[in-house]
Parts: C-alpha cells; sequence; structure tokens
C-alpha cells in the first residue's frame, strides 16, 4: 500500500509541471532543459546567477553560448552521446576538462549531468550544472597541505609534532610554539595537551592512545588555545614513523586551523536545517494559498495528517480567522517578491497558545513567483524572557527617574533655598557693619558671587535631573528651552529646530526623547570637540522623529559599546521600552547622527485630552 502510495505521488509530481517548475527554480544548481534541436527552454535561477544571463536572453537559444569556443566541438559529442543512450551521464572537468562561459567572458570549471527525459510525446535533455571552482580550491589547498608535510623537514609554516615509541612528545616545530605562545619544554611529553578544550581532552587522548597502541593512522579535531587565548579548531594527523630497520619509531603528526572550515560547516547544518525542516515547521503554499508541501514537524504541532494539510486550502487547516485577518495580507506581499517576517501568537491543540515567528520566502517559477515557502519558529521562551527583562528594565528606569525627581527637589527646594538664605546674610551684614574695610567688603562680594555661581549650577543640576518645563511646557518648548541654557553654559552652539510636533505626546514618550536628546548632547560636549550641533524634532508617518547631530571627531562604535559606560545602552533601552527603534551613525572623524523613530498615534492622544 506505502508502495502505491509512493508510486502515486511521484506520478502526482510528475504531472504538476508548476510544481516542478517550483523545485526547479528554487534548486541550488543550475538546470537547463533542451529541446531535441539543443535549444534552451528552461533556465532556472540558479544557472541566471552562474552564466550571468538573464532567463529571457536564455530561452531559445543555444546551448553552445555557454560553452567556450574550443571546447564546443567535443561538448556536443557528449551531449549526442547522451541523448542517443536516453541515461544519465556524469562529467566533470577532473577527467573530461569541461568548462562553462559566463556572459562576461569568463570561464568557470563545471560538473555536469545530462539526462533524458520525455514529457508530452517529445525528448528533452535535462542538464544539471555545479560550480566547480570553490571545489578546485578545496583541492588545491590539500595538495599544497600535502606538499607542505612532505617539507616539514624545511620549517613549512604548519604545525608539525613528534612523539616517541612511549607516546610522550620529544618535538614541536617553530609555527606550533608561536601559535601557542609556549616554549619548547612546556609542551615536551604531554605539556602540549594542557592548551586542549576541556570538553576536547579526553576523546583527544583516547583517539591518540587508541591509535598509537594499534600503531594506526589517525584524525581527529579539537580545539586549541592560541597564544591570545582563544580557542581555535585543529585538524590533526598522525602517522606512524619506521626506522630503516623497518622497526615503530613513533608518530609524527601535522596539525591545520580549521576554524574557519568549522565555521563555514555550522552555517550549512544552520541552512540545511532550515530548507529541509529538520527542526521549524514549513509549508510551501501556491498562489491559490493551497498547501502543497508541509513537513513532520507542522503536521505533528497541528495534530493532523498529511492528507488533512496538502492539497487543501490555507483557511481550511488554520484556526478559524487566522487566514482572513493576517495571513492573507502576508502571503501577498511576499508573492509581490518581498522576503517577510512577522510575529504571532497562534493556539495549538495541545501546546496552547505560542509566541511564533513566521518567515515567508518567494519561490521564482516560469512565470514568476508562484510559490511561498513559510518557516515557523516557536518563540514563546524567548518572548517570555525578553518580557521578563523588559519588566526590570522598565522598573530600573522608573526607580531611577523617581530618584532623579527627588534628588532634584532637594536641590531646589533646600540647597537651592540655603544658598539663597546665605547670600542675603552676606547682605545684611554689610548693611550691618558699615565699617568694614575695603578688602573686607571685597572679599564678602566675591563670596556673594561663588554663591551666586554655586546657586545656578545646583539650579541647572536641578533641571537637567527633572525638566520642569519639559512637564509644564510640552515636549518641543521644552526641549528648545534645555537645548538654548544648555548651549549658554557650555559656549555651545545648538541648531534646534522643529515641525509638526503633537501638542501633548504621552509623557512616556516625552521623557525618552528629552533623555535621549540629553545624552546625545553631552556626548558631544564631551568627546566629539566641536562647539556646533544640530537637533531635529518633528512627527511624519504616524511617527516622532528625534535626530540629533554634531559635527565632531566622532568615535568607534564596537568600541564604544564594549567600553564601560551605559550612555549608549541606556539610550537603547529607553527606546526600546516605548517600542521605537535607534540608529546611531557614526566613524572616527565623520561626525555622529543619533536617529529615534517613535510610533505615535494622534488618536490616543486626542483621546486622552478628552478623557
Amino acid at each position: 500500500m506505502d508502495i502505491a502510495k509512493r508510486k502515486h505521488r511521484k506520478q502526482k509530481l510528475r504531472d504538476s509541471p508548476d510544481l516542478l517548475a517550483g523545485i526547479i527554480g528554487s534548486a541550488m544548481d543550475a538546470i537547463i532543459v533542451l529541446d531535441e534541436s539543443h535549444r534552451i527552454v528552461v533556465f532556472n535561477t540558479a544557472a541566471e546567477k552562474m552564466f550571468g544571463c538573464p532567463t529571457h536572453e536564455a530561452i531559445g537559444s543555444s546551448i553552445k553560448r555557454f560553452i567556450p569556443q574550443p571546447l564546443r566541438a567535443k561538448n556536443s559529442v557528449h551531449v549526442r552521446r547522451s541523448a542517443a543512450s536516453g541515461i544519465s551521464d556524469r562529467t566533470s572537468s577532473t577527467s573530461v576538462n569541461m568548462w562553462g562561459l559566463r556572459t562576461t567572458g569568463e570561464e568557470l570549471p563545471i560538473e555536469a549531468s545530462v539526462s533524458q527525459i520525455e514529457a508530452r510525446g517529445k525528448k528533452f535533455l535535462a542538464v544539471a550544472i555545479r560550480d566547480l571552482t570553490e571545489r578546485q580550491r578545496r583541492e588545491e589547498a590539500v595538495r599544497e597541505s600535502e606538499q607542505r608535510f612532505r617539507l616539514v623537514a624545511d620549517s613549512a609554516p604548519v604545525l608539525l609534532w613528534m612523539s616517541d615509541t612511549d607516546k610522550l612528545c620529544t618535538y614541536f616545530n617553530k609555527p606550533w610554539l608561536e601559535f601557542t605562545g609556549r616554549s619548547l619544554e612546556s609542551e615536551l611529553g604531554n605539556g602540549w595537551a594542557e592548551g586542549v578544550h576541556r570538553e576536547d581532552w579526553q576523546r583527544c587522548m583516547n583517539t591518540y592512545t587508541q591509535a598509537f597502541d594499534r600503531r594506526e593512522q589517525f584524525k581527529m579535531e579539537y580545539r586549541l588555545r592560541r597564544y591570545d587565548g582563544e580557542y581555535r579548531w585543529i585538524l590533526d594527523i598522525g602517522v606512524p614513523r619506521l626506522n630503516q630497520d623497518g622497526s615503530f619509531a613513533g608518530y609524527i603528526g601535522i596539525a591545520l586551523d580549521v576554524t574557519e572550515r568549522k565555521l563555514a560547516e555550522e552555517k550549512l547544518r544552520e541552512y540545511e536545517k532550515a530548507v529541509e525542516g529538520l527542526e521549524e515547521m514549513i509549508v510551501v503554499v501556491d498562489r491559490e494559498y493551497r498547501y502543497l508541501i508541509a513537513n513532520r514537524r507542522f503536521l505533528n504541532a497541528r495534530k493532523m495528517t498529511r492528507e488533512q494539510v496538502e492539497g487543501r486550502f490555507a483557511n481550511e487547516v488554520l484556526n478559524k480567522g487566522v487566514f482572513e485577518t493576517i495571513v492573507k495580507e502576508k502571503l501577498d506581499e511576499c508573492f509581490q517578491g518581498k522576503i517577510v517576517r512577522f510575529e504571532m501568537k497562534y493556539s495549538y491543540p495541545e501546546l496552547g497558545e505560542r509566541d511564533v515567528l513566521i518567515s515567508y520566502f518567494p519561490i521564482e517559477g516560469d512565470n514568476g513567483i508562484d510559490r511561498v515557502a513559510c518557516i515557523f519558529q516557536d518563540i514563546t521562551d524567548r518572548k517570555r524572557a525578553e518580557e521578563a527583562l523588559s519588566g526590570i528594565s522598565r522598573k530600573l528606569i522608573e526607580a531611577q527617574e523617581q530618584e532623579r525627581v527627588r534628588i532634584a527637589r532637594e536641590l531646589h527646594d533646600d540647597i537651592g533655598q540655603r544658598l539663597s538664605l546665605v547670600s542675603v546674610a552676606l547682605d545684611q551684614v554689610q548693611r550691618d557693619l558699615p565699617g568694614l574695610s575695603s578688602e573686607a567688603r571685597g572679599q564678602m562680594d566675591d563670596l556673594q558671587q561663588q554663591i551666586g555661581e554655586i546657586s545656578t549650577d545646583v539650579q541647572s543640576l536641578s533641571h537637567e535631573l527633572h525638566s520642569s518645563k519639559l512637564e509644564y511646557l510640552g515636549l518641543e518648548r521644552g526641549m528648545r528651552s534645555w537645548c538654548q541654557a544648555f548651549g549658554n553654559r557650555q559656549g555651545m552652539e545648538i541648531d534646534f529646530r522643529s515641525h509638526d510636533v503633537p501638542v501633548s505626546p504621552p509623557p512616556e514618550i516625552s521623557l525618552c526623547l528629552f533623555r535621549v536628546l540629553q545624552e546625545a548632547v553631552h556626548n558631544a560636549v564631551k568627546h566629539s570637540g566641536t562647539s556646533q550641533a544640530q537637533v531635529q524634532l518633528g512627527q511624519t508617518s504616524g511617527e516622532i522623529h528625534l535626530i540629533v547631530t554634531d559635527f565632531g571627531r566622532g568615535f568607534d562604535m564596537e568600541a564604544a559599546m564594549q567600553g564601560q559606560g551605559l550612555g549608549l545602552t541606556s539610550m537603547r533601552e529607553r527606546v526600546r521600552l516605548v517600542n521605537g527603534a535607534i540608529i546611531i551613525q557614526t566613524k572616527p572623524m565623520g561626525g555622529t547622527t543619533i536617529h529615534v523613530r517613535v510610533p505615535f498615534m494622534l488618536d490616543e492622544v486626542s483621546e486622552r485630552a478628552a478623557g
């Protein structure tokens, strides 16, 4: 019964040209289909990228245009032989020196698989082509590695080690010692193993010991600590050494840093995981919103069989109302050629309500985009962690603001008033003691002036901590007043511009933007070395925009984020808590621009004013 079903599905696949076209269009390899006269009738997206030729230019032309002139006759014989045999034939540049030709004139080594297919009474040749450039580069790297191994006696730039019959290492070459940053004495014996990552140590030693006891060649990968403390992936290959009489003399080994390869393999595994649906829920939808393919995890999450999903429309499979209110609009956007990502809550039969990150990817067919690959990721745990962290951040900022208000009031109402009383008392002393010398009066005048300056500084600090003007005058006037006062105190020219600023935005938005302004301008004074700045405040398309620009020396963003200062981090967190976005553009000697966008709805302000 299962065999019959598989045959039925295969026949269904053959009878569905649209589905085949979608698969061909999304294939990683270049696929070219030729008619009986060797004219191109199918030229997929990968072929476009490989040969640099748009599909509409390739269709109808001869395959020869993609073969170098000197090789066309030879390759034509090969294609005719494949057509006559009716079977697949695989050749590569290593055996028949097959090459392809890009429209730019650049030649590239290729591997081609030619097979004969029959459809609707006509015979076609399907050619699957793979670019061998990277493979040749890897093969060349291996050959170079082998040459280095043969030249180790000449201090080739590889890590080399030798051991005696007692398994203890007796030699490490200079590149090994430079890599580890240790002395030869420290590495001898089993000292080298001190640099092996603790998670790899036991496996590494077991591999070495077991191969040694059997006198066999071994190969192992492990992480080895480099001189700078970073662990790098090492490919270590060891072979037995023999004396002239054939007796066992120990081992010699060569080690290579393969960290980049390991990282590339990891990325490849992630890609395969997404495409093949090993972890995420994946479906493919056509333009009629019908599910063509659904993977096992998608089916299991919904407690459905394959027959209940594949071939059915999305509104029949999804929860009631989800397709009409959310999914359809997103799919339509993807069918226009855009990659779409969004988050939503979805209720599953056993899991209950979950937070899901959904990604839509367009798939090209002969007639444009006719399929969408949909990937679903359960991000419930991540969202809960983010919400918990956001709650803590919000409480910390609220507590910080409350403390700012308290300190500002203490400075204004207590210390400020007491300084004023001291100034008045000094003035009264001068009036009560008319016989004071001119020198004493001068000193008292100096004291009164210093007290006045201190009082002004205290008042400024109080307003920095808590701006009453922001609270009573509104966002625009409060910012303008602060910029003017700060510029006067610091001798800085601040060009403040505004347009269409809401009269009464929510307090949390006003406070967020005000704090970002303060932090940005303070940073400009401290670090930019400029005496000019520009501030722009306005509303566009339902968002309030704040742009602060200085024309100073700029800074290294990465170094600043890794430093001990909290200014940039505080700005980002404040903006995030009001669902905004912040973009910081800067480079050394190129000035700095901080652009904040916060969503803002006028209806909410009107309702709040009316209520």
